[in-house]
């Protein structure tokens, strides 16, 4: 690039921002509707786009565990008017079960913001005769491997969390696999497995109707909404931490002034009054950060889960 294109170039960067968006942002949910991740997009969307001054259209396209829309968008035009939301599932756990992936997530996406964090709690059905993880563990321990717990599917963050508890814990108990959070749900309402771990949405239906019973939380700190039950880090496991995150992608080599753009408005929705009412009411957490800051947390994310997807031996269906 010569001198004078090169000067012209970085002279248009902030007028770019400051232009940017001149229509409508596609807003692409890599699950089907009705979960978490619509939830925080919607929620953002709906607060972004008072200060972008165009609509943000949300499109949900499920298939393969997020793999077929992150495959998409990795591969659009990367001018800001594709997104695509971020998950620990799709960013920092698939990547190290699936080994033929049409993308590679650090080459092929841009960190805009961590939008929100979701804790994981660790639930038994009723009859299981643990009120709190370490009486769980004392009956995993005395009866090795005649446990089962229920997962959304083989690689899902519930699948690793509880792999990720065993390893720990030093536990033996079985894994069944579902194909999604209600039929994992139904059967252990119903008694057919014995616990599981999911994101507090839909869960704590079923706490408080008496049917599971919490016996940890995720999260570094005690939820609100539970604040009887203690975390897995201060029942025994220091440092322990696995929650259900999201944040906002965008293609590679999108511009600089774009993703600022996008970071500074998703850091304004975070702090909206109606978005932090909304979140604390499902206990989770509306964050609102920065490119690097997000950057960072996606790869400390991705050290964590590779290390347990390894020691666990989790393969790809």
């Amino acid at each position: 690039m010569r001198p004078l294109t090169l000067l012209l170039w970085f002279i248009a960067l902030p007028v770019l921002g400051q232009t940017y968006p001149t229509k409508p942002i596609r807003l692409v949910v890599p699950f089907a509707p009705g979960g978490s991740s619509s939830i925080v997009a919607r929620s953002f969307a709906a607060e972004m786009e008072k200060g972008l001054g165009q609509s943000m259209v949300i499109e949900n396209k499920g298939g393969g565990g997020g793999n077929v829309a992150m495959a998409e968008v990795a591969h659009a035009d990367p001018d800001g008017y594709t997104l695509i939301i971020g998950h620990v599932g799709s960013l920092a756990m698939t990547p190290f079960i699936e080994k033929n992936l049409a993308y590679e997530v650090n080459r092929d996406f841009t960190a805009v913001s961590l939008l929100s964090k979701v804790p994981n709690i660790f639930v038994v059905h009723e009859s299981v005769p643990a009120n709190n993880l370490r009486e769980f563990i004392a009956l995993a321990k005395k009866e090795p491997g005649k446990l089962n717990y229920g997962s959304a599917g083989n690689g899902s963050a519930g699948h690793l969390a509880m792999e990720y508890l065993k390893l720990v814990s030093g536990i033996d108990i079985q894994h069944v696999p579902y194909k999604g959070t209600g039929p994992n749900l139904i059967d252990l309402v119903a008694g057919r497995t014995q616990a599981t771990s999911a994101g507090t949405p839909p869960l704590m239906p079923h706490v408080k109707s008496g049917k599971l019973r919490v016996i940890a939380v995720g999260t570094p700190g005690r939820l609100a909404s539970l604040p009887e039950v203690g975390t897995v880090a201060e029942q025994g496991f220091p440092g322990f931490e696995t929650s259900q995150w999201y944040g906002l992608n965008a293609p590679a080599k999108t511009p600089p002034a774009i993703i600022k753009r996008l970071a500074d408005e998703a850091a304004k929705a975070a702090k909206s009054p109606a978005l932090a009412a909304r979140f604390a009411a499902e206990d989770a957490e509306a964050v609102g950060s920065t490119p690097r800051e997000y950057a960072d947390f996606i790869a400390k994310e991705q050290a964590r889960w590779k290390e347990v997807i390894s020691r666990a031996n989790v393969k790809a269906d």
